[in-house]
């Protein structure tokens, strides 16, 4: 009965991971149709649409609740913003599942049954299962322990149709996108020609000389650029000004953080507490009881090792004294001096560990691991062997829990409060060679001292810790400022007005995104950006503050942009200049004429020939001239050497040059073969990218911010 009890609680654990794996892989099952129920009816379901297949709301959240249900069972706290995350995964998964099926079904890409047994039960199996089923004693992976357990699963129940419906063709859909990257990265190839032709390149090197005539020769206020203008510009470079949806807000802020008034009078309750604090023998309780932030670690630690700003006053309080109130960041604090003592500097010890808890990684909770009687009868076993001479490294190979236990349970330069109270106190307070047991919340430790070095002053301090909070009156005079603004601001335009009748600062937060959480300069805020893009229009004022962090704002809606091309007015900021400058070239250039010689463009426009040596072909800059990559290109054509250059559109300026000298650099000395697989590597490695492609291309209405 236990043997078949192990493989149920294995193969449970089996079905909680087939879940988390269907949910949060990379590639899942086929993205649901849309279909509407409850509450919700018609278009309203409609989550999204990629390359016109619909992504249903109910059938979503379905899977988001079990997602959800999943973390929280395995110990993962779900709060609002870890919601968001696996919400963009799954979203993702229905993206990249619908756009990559239809390529890889074109290929005929499939996965043999032979080749679901190697996913489940060879070399390199699910980490789900590898957790489940690897052999503790020898740390190696029992594939036919997974087997059975998985050959146990009913057919027909809840678990068998997770497992092999959900679990294993989740699996089989990521083995097929491996094949497809795979595919992919191995087409690559890389010629010698073109190997040989970039390292010809790349050895240039020039010498030319030149006239430069800079942009700011000519004044801005001379040179207007139309709307017509900028429109153009941006049509010819398209790609260039692509935007994605998004809107942006203005707003006023009204502070609710804790007031003078509200400092002061928690200064004032931890000020009474004072004496309280100095004499109260039983500190974990007193803190517990007074709330304070502060948790009591009763054991000694030295001076340097304590990264507290008021160390040095507070190292000067006798034994049995309390400094403060002082502030600690956010809070007032108090500090009583326990105890000094004089303690090593730094330990070396060797320990076995008899756990009887577990700190979950994930949740940061306790998790027993064996009953403590056990626990205590295994330590006074193993304490009783090293007595009677037994090998403390064969025992601590077979009963420490510990992770070091393979390195003989030593930890070397240890310093004080880095362990537990119990664990800190026996290594430091009593000498080299001490041996003994030690209950901490871990368990039981048997202990052995091996050498100490160095020795300072250890201080035993209790911290008492009460945050600043803002009063009721505080809070409540912020949202009824902030309230009373929105009512009266019912326009842009009275928004406006309100600001300089109040004289108040006005912020602004550009570029939110539909599924933005995070809003810089305010912070997390999913129900302003539901606002923004479910409730208002430009121009529209919230009739109700948000709060966000300690503040309430009153936000006006100031712009609107959907996919696509940028807007005049939206590129005016990042086009204009390069408008103007271009406009400034062609009068330099108009000006110049054709020039027979530098001397001559010189003449024209009053600049200096002068001369550049050791420009490389592969730079990206030139010194003292910066990204000018137009002016290097023209460096290495053989043209300019018996001719002056046609004016060159730089990035500061119009250049005029005549090549001097074009010659080499020695070869850097890999032979091609080599750069020829370095290449193709890199160009492997960038093998994702085609999904990121494929993205781009695919038809994508993403509906969540009207949900979420």
């Amino acid at each position: 009965m236990a043997i078949i009890q192990t493989i149920r609680d294995k193969a449970a654990w089996i079905i909680i991971a087939a879940i988390a794996l269907a949910l949060i892989a990379f590639i899942v099952q086929d993205a649901f149709s849309g279909r509407g129920g409850g509450l919700f009816s018609g278009p309203s379901t409609t989550l999204g649409k990629i390359n016109g297949k619909k992504v249903d709301y109910m059938e979503f959240e379905k899977r988001l609740s079990v997602a959800e249900a999943n973390y929280a069972a395995n110990g993962q706290p779900v709060d609002e913003n870890f919601r968001q995350q696996i919400r963009e995964s799954l979203w993702n998964e229905y993206v990249e599942n619908a756009i990559l099926d239809k390529e890889m079904d074109k290929l005929g890409f499939e996965i043999s049954d032979k080749e679901k047994g190697d996913i489940l039960y060879g070399v390199n199996p699910p980490q789900q299962l590898r957790q489940q089923f690897t052999n503790p004693q020898t740390g190696v992976y029992d594939a036919n322990e997974a087997h059975k357990a998985i050959r146990g699963l009913k057919k027909g129940s809840p678990e068998f149709n997770n497992f092999w419906g959900e679990f294993v063709p989740a699996l089989a859909k990521q083995r097929i996108r491996e094949k497809f990257v795979g595919m992919i990265g191995k087409s690559y190839y890389v010629p010698k020609w073109l190997i040989e032709k970039r390292n010809n390149d790349n050895s240039q090197i020039a010498s030319i000389s030149y006239v430069n005539v800079p942009y700011a020769s000519i004044a801005d206020s001379t040179v207007k650029v139309s709307d017509d203008d900028i429109r153009k510009f941006v049509d010819e470079h398209k790609e260039a000004f692509k935007q994605e949806k998004s809107r942006g807000v203005e707003y006023v802020l009204f502070n609710a953080a804790p007031s003078t008034a509200d400092s002061a009078a928690v200064r004032d309750r931890v000020e009474k507490l004072k004496d309280s604090f100095a004499t109260i023998s039983d500190i974990k309780s007193f803190l517990l009881r007074e709330n304070s932030q502060a948790p009591y670690y009763a054991s000694n630690i030295t001076r340097k090792e304590i990264k507290i700003e008021k160390i040095d006053s507070i190292a000067k309080t006798p034994v049995g004294g309390v400094y403060g109130p002082y502030l600690d960041g956010n809070s007032y604090a108090l500090a009583r001096m326990v105890s000094v003592k004089q303690w090593p500097d730094t330990v070396k010890v060797r320990h076995i560990l008899v756990a009887t808890h577990t700190r979950d990684q994930r949740s940061g909770e306790f998790v027993p691991v064996r009953l403590d009687s056990t626990a205590k009868r295994i330590v006074d076993s193993v304490e009783g062997a090293i007595r009677n001479g037994a090998n403390f490294d064969t025992l601590c190979a077979k009963y420490s829990d510990d992770g070091n236990k393979d390195q003989g349970g030593v930890y070397d330069n240890l310093v004080t409060g880095r362990m537990t109270e119990e664990f800190n106190n026996f290594i430091f307070d009593r000498p080299t060679g001490s041996k003994g047991v030690v209950k901490t919340e871990f368990g039981y430790h048997y202990i052995e001292v091996l050498s100490q070095k160095g020795s300072s002053p250890a201080y035993n301090i209790a911290y008492f810790s009460q945050p600043v909070y803002p009063s009721d009156l505080t809070t409540n005079t912020a949202h009824q400022q902030a309230s009373s603004f929105a009512a009266e601001s019912r326009s842009r335009q009275q928004f406006e007005d309100n600001i300089k009748k109040q004289n108040l600062t006005k912020f602004n937060a550009y570029d939110i995104s539909p599924l933005e959480s995070n809003i810089p300069g305010l912070g997390t805020s999913r129900e302003l950006v539901r606002w923004i893009y479910n409730d208002a229009k430009v121009g529209d004022v919230s009739a109700q503050p948000f709060f966000i962090g300690d503040k309430y704002i009153v936000p006006v809606l100031v712009n609107s942009y959907e996919k696509g091309t940028m807007s005049v007015e939206r590129a005016r900021p990042l086009v204009e200049y390069r408008v103007r400058n271009q406009k400034k070239a062609e009068q330099i250039a108009q000006k110049v004429g054709t020039a027979a010689s530098l001397d001559a463009v010189t003449k024209a426009m009053n600049q200096p020939v002068q001369q550049l040596d050791s420009i490389q072909f592969s730079a990206g800059y030139i010194q003292n001239l910066g990204n000018e990559s137009k002016l290097i290109g023209a460096s290495f054509n053989k043209n300019y050497q018996s001719k002056v250059s046609d004016p060159i559109f730089g990035e500061m300026g119009v250049f005029y040059i005549k090549v001097n000298n074009i010659s080499a650099l020695p070869s850097a000395g890999l032979d091609i073969k080599t750069q020829q697989q370095m290449a193709a590597q890199q160009i492997q490695r960038a093998s994702y990218m085609v999904i990121e492609t494929l993205k781009r291309a695919a038809d994508i209405t993403d509906n969540r911010y009207k949900f979420y």
